[in-house]
């Protein structure tokens, strides 16, 4: 993972998903952002974490890109994380590069909760700051801040917005006691 928040777009490309499309972009040394193109339902534009700006060519072959595509594609017909992800080119702070890979070590279909990641990374009176960290993830559904939650099982803030955290977890087979706002929540 690198730390220089300058790097230069080596390729992108774009991808139908059950959620919308998503935006995958690379660098020459890993991939860089995962995105959905359109925020979520009841985001306004400004709020929703922009997909990185596509300047380099479209190039669904790149090899980073192509890995990013097909871990995606895997995901979305299986809902786990058994598949091989491309490197990774992750730009922040330490800590949030800590919160990020701490992100990485939550299976499919379980939750933890800002706490319980703050407790992870050695930071446990660091909720607010983890989870502005978790807000952050450039990678969306790859490096699964949709798998954190609330002190209570409150789905709370996701950049793609809630419908589609929830989704997901869905996807994933989690099972969360309660949202509090949307009712309760569970998989039928």
């Amino acid at each position: 993972m690198s730390t220089n928040n300058d790097a230069l777009v080596a390729a992108w490309a774009e991808m139908d998903s059950p959620l919308g499309a998503l935006r995958v972009v690379a660098t020459a040394e890993g991939l860089r952002s995962v995105a959905f193109v359109a925020p979520g339902a009841g985001l306004p534009r400004r709020a929703a974490a922009a997909p990185l700006a596509a300047t380099g060519p479209r190039d669904d072959a790149h090899p980073f890109v192509a890995g990013a595509l097909a871990a995606l594609r895997a995901y979305f017909v299986g809902g786990g994380d058994g598949a091989q992800l491309p490197p990774l080119d992750l730009r922040g702070t330490p800590m949030q590069r800590d919160v990020w890979n701490a992100l990485l070590q939550i299976p499919a279909g379980t939750t933890r909760t800002y706490q319980q990641l703050a407790d992870a990374v050695g930071r446990p009176r660091a909720v607010r700051a983890i989870g502005a960290a978790v807000g952050a993830n450039p990678v969306g559904v790859l490096v699964p801040c949709h798998r954190v939650i609330g002190a209570k099982g409150a789905l709370t803030g996701y950049a793609g917005g809630l419908d589609r955290k929830r989704w997901l977890l869905a996807h994933e087979g989690a099972m969360l006691p309660i949202d509090v706002r949307g009712g309760a929540f569970s998989r039928e």
